[in-house]
């Protein structure tokens, strides 16, 4: 028995500074890339066991608001913050891209299997509760020989501050007057028609239990839970589905405009290919990192994520980085102190 004590305080002993060596890293923000967040930083933990990364799916407009009030070590967002945004932050907070992904109506319409085809006309008018019906012909228009039925049509939206809302918002802004003036683009806006859920995930269940329903989530999610999702007319007239070439397309001409800080738009993106609500996303790093341990690994992280993480995209339906975009973020980790 003193035996089995003796070794179990050995144990202890070999396990204990092991484990106090471990070091945690909060963040929080997204629900946009939560799969490929919650991939790397399982991968990155195996080949680094001593950094665990806990990240919560909360939303873009939680996380630019705990990385700004500094209650996480990092936030991510799918909407880069604004001016005002920036300067009330307790901490400078640097936008670092990640990956791009797409943004898509989901619709469950029960007896319709042909994928709708939308204008943006359609959208924006489903979305500022001028268009209700299922038939009507601005959505008729551009599904020629499919029967859609005489029903309204169930609105839902976040209820959450949202990246993808913001995605969503800024593609409606561009392509609607009315819109623009009336809603406008915010990570949350006062919806004039219909249903919140929280989280992407939210989001993609209300559509799938809600019949004759129109919602927007993130590609992944509506893949992964199967739901139908439609194609959307882009600036050259053309229908395009969501998908790693044509949010690739839709990033073409990204690397050239790219500003220094990396807060861009791609939604209504120019190129016969681009799908028009596309993004890329952003984690936000502060500048100054008090915790040098944590700098380090934080920055680390971020190499590895340029680098190796990218590979790991395209299998749950997020678009890589450009080369150049991967050069330029690699360079302004250099901002980073610790």
């Amino acid at each position: 028995m003193k035996k089995l004590i003796i070794a179990g305080l050995l144990v202890l002993g070999l396990v204990g500074p092991a484990m106090a060596d471990s070091m945690l890293i909060n963040g929080a923000g997204a629900t946009f890339p939560y799969p490929v967040y919650s991939k790397w930083f399982d991968e990155y933990a195996k080949i680094h066991p001593d950094i665990h990364i806990n990240y919560q799916s909360i939303g873009s407009g939680g996380g630019i608001r705990q990385a700004s009030e500094m209650t996480v070590d990092f936030g991510a967002t799918d909407g880069p913050m604004n001016d005002e945004q920036i300067k009330n932050a307790k901490v400078k907070l640097l936008h670092f891209p990640t990956v791009m992904g797409a943004v898509v109506p989901t619709y469950n319409i029960p007896g319709v299997t042909t994928e709708l085809k939308f204008t943006p006309g359609a959208l924006a008018g489903i979305f500022l509760g001028k268009i209700t019906k299922w038939n009507d012909p601005e959505i008729a228009k551009a599904n020629a020989g499919v029967t859609l039925p005489d029903q309204s049509i169930a609105v839902v939206h976040r209820s959450d501050g949202s990246g993808t809302t913001f995605i969503w918002v800024d593609f409606l802004s561009k392509i609607s007057p009315e819109w623009k003036e009336k809603v406008g683009v915010g990570t949350s806006v006062n919806w004039p028609v219909g249903l919140g859920g929280k989280g992407n995930e939210g989001v993609a269940g209300l559509v799938k239990q809600t019949p004759y329903s129109i919602g927007y989530v993130e590609l992944i999610y509506a893949v992964q839970n199967k739901i139908d999702f439609g194609l959307v007319q882009n600036s050259a007239g053309k229908f395009i589905k969501a998908s790693l070439e044509s949010v690739t397309a839709a990033a073409a001409g990204a690397a050239k405009a790219m500003p220094a800080d990396f807060r861009i738009s791609l939604t209504n993106a120019p190129g016969e290919m681009s799908y028009p609500i596309a993004s890329f996303t952003w984690l936000l790093i502060p500048e100054k990192i008090d915790d040098p341990k944590k700098g380090k690994a934080i920055v680390g992280f971020l190499k590895w994520m340029l680098k190796d993480g990218q590979g790991m995209a395209p299998a749950l339906e997020y678009a890589p980085l450009p080369k150049e975009v991967v050069a330029m973020e690699e360079k302004a980790l250099g901002q980073i102190r610790y």
